[in-house]
């Protein structure tokens, strides 16, 4: 009997534990470990940030669904991964402490056969001074986070009520942010919230991002068929924040963040400041701080992981120019090329270099977003390694599933609204993620399979999304029959 411990328990991680769960749990052992009690379906946050839903709407106790997988759940967090084992223990093992009430701040190991390095990012507030909800801005990046951010969105339309003027200000708080997506669907349900209240005209509502330009999304930018045509992602996010009287402020990176006064750096090197009421900023993303150690208990955390602290799997890390990289640079199996019984996937693995161009200030400042991995690309490579580590443990030497962002695509549904009537929400599909110039020479992308619209179905969509991936993610019935 082998054991596959999986760090991490989001979209990617739980992908994983449902597949193996369904494949080999009656003959292999399966442990998740997670620091946090309940699962999380972050994308409908941005809903609970405007009090359309509750955390209850949004998360659920893991430990009963993995039982139903008949899988170990430890609620606790990774310190270390020992690959090659240690003096004492000869089988590969990694170091968690329990974050539970009983067990908090106690350590144990887990030797394992598999490990799949699932544990999303740390959301690095700390990169930007004053930035985050122990600073001076608000994030929806947790449920409890959104909580927060609702009760000071609040605040600011009872002060809007009152006849006071606000500015509320929306975007990525650091120039090499990622996930401008979940940014992006917040300021519109802000704004809807302010005109549902009837106070849209006394608030400034800003967009500030480290775009180069509107819709570029972390992935140099998108063409996409609209209305029979074919646009860029410019036109489509520029048209959305027009016709709502969203004003935007690009290619910026915020330095510092003091109540209520952002100092910020453009491309061009000039240095200015935005004044704000209320702010909800995304963090950037890093790694979880993994170490890493060889069998004589000396330090390879270099050798594994990436300096942002990602973990390395199988993509071409070479240093490139930028015109050099390609689709083929991209991991397809998520495997260590170090060891072939560990893999990264989702926010934890290192891309092999960004999408969208990396550009720098004349001070030498990187203003430009980082490659988005969440949601469908997450599921896609969870569904993948679990597939691959099925296989292996029936006797295949190497991974036999694949799901490289070069030659998978997404679908997004955005809310720009929720109302069962009044609702809006853009959907965008993109095929592949990672431009492949050599098959699609005109725009990387295929265009019969890349577009955008918006309206009321999108967002009963994106409704009806919301319960079906809960209900799949609790293991209710049918599950198995329901798209990842």
């Amino acid at each position: 009997m082998a054991r596959i411990v999986i760090l991490g328990a989001g979209i990617s991680g739980h992908t994983v534990a449902r597949y193996l769960g369904r494949w080999v749990a009656d003959q292999h052992e399966i442990a998740i470990v997670s620091p946090n009690a309940k699962w999380n379906w972050i994308p409908s946050n941005i809903w609970v940030g405007v009090g359309q839903m509750t955390e209850r709407d949004v998360t659920f106790d893991l430990a009963p669904v993995y039982r139903k997988l008949g899988a170990q759940f430890h609620q606790a967090r990774a310190l270390s991964l020992h690959p090659e084992g240690s003096a004492e223990q000869s089988r590969p093992f990694v170091t968690i402490e329990y974050t539970d009430e009983q067990r908090a701040g106690t350590t144990a190991t887990l030797e394992y056969d598999y490990l799949v390095n699932a544990t999303g990012p740390k959301l690095n507030f700390g990169a930007t001074p004053g930035l985050g909800p122990d600073g001076h801005t608000v994030s929806v990046c947790t449920a409890k986070h959104a909580i927060h951010a609702n009760e000071q969105l609040q605040e600011t339309v009872a002060a809007l009520k009152a006849g006071d003027k606000r500015t509320l200000v929306i975007g990525t708080g650091h120039g090499m942010c990622t996930c401008q997506g979940a940014a992006f669907e917040y300021i519109y349900n802000v704004d809807h919230v302010l005109r549902q209240a009837g106070v849209r005209d006394k608030a400034r509502i800003l967009w500030v991002s480290n775009e180069y330009e509107l819709g570029d999304f972390g992935m140099g930018g998108v063409h996409i068929h609209r209305g029979g045509y074919v646009t860029n992602g410019k036109v489509f996010a520029e048209s959305l924040m027009v016709e709502r009287g969203i004003e935007w402020i690009t290619r910026t990176h915020v330095h510092e963040i003091q109540a209520g006064k952002m100092h910020c750096e453009n491309l061009s090197g000039e240095l200015f400041d935005v004044d704000f009421d209320f702010a909800m900023m995304i963090p950037p993303f890093a790694g979880v701080g993994l170490k890493a150690y060889d069998k004589a208990g000396g330090e390879i955390t270099d050798q594994l992981f990436a300096p942002n602290g990602l973990m390395k799997v199988d993509a071409d890390y070479t240093p490139k120019p930028y015109e050099d990289w390609s689709k083929a640079d991209w991991p397809r199996t998520y495997q260590s090329p170090k060891y072939n019984n560990l893999f990264a996937i989702g926010i934890a693995f290192a891309p092999p270099h960004p999408i969208s161009k990396v550009m720098k200030s004349p001070n030498g400042v990187q203003i430009s977003p980082t490659p988005p991995r969440t949601g469908m690309p997450s599921a896609a490579m969870g569904v993948a390694v679990a597939g691959s580590i099925r296989d292996m443990l029936n006797g295949s030497p190497v991974p036999t599933k694949t799901a490289s962002m070069g030659e998978t695509g997404a679908a997004c549904v955005a809310s720009t609204g929720s109302h069962i009537f009044k609702g809006t929400a853009a959907t965008m599909t993109v095929f592949p993620i990672v431009p492949d110039y050599d098959r699609y020479p005109e725009y990387g992308r295929d265009m019969s399979l890349t577009f955008g619209e918006i309206g009321l179905a999108g967002h009963w969509m994106k409704y009806i999304l919301h319960h079906l991936f809960l209900h799949q993610a609790k293991l209710r019935p049918g599950w198995k029959l329901m798209p990842d």
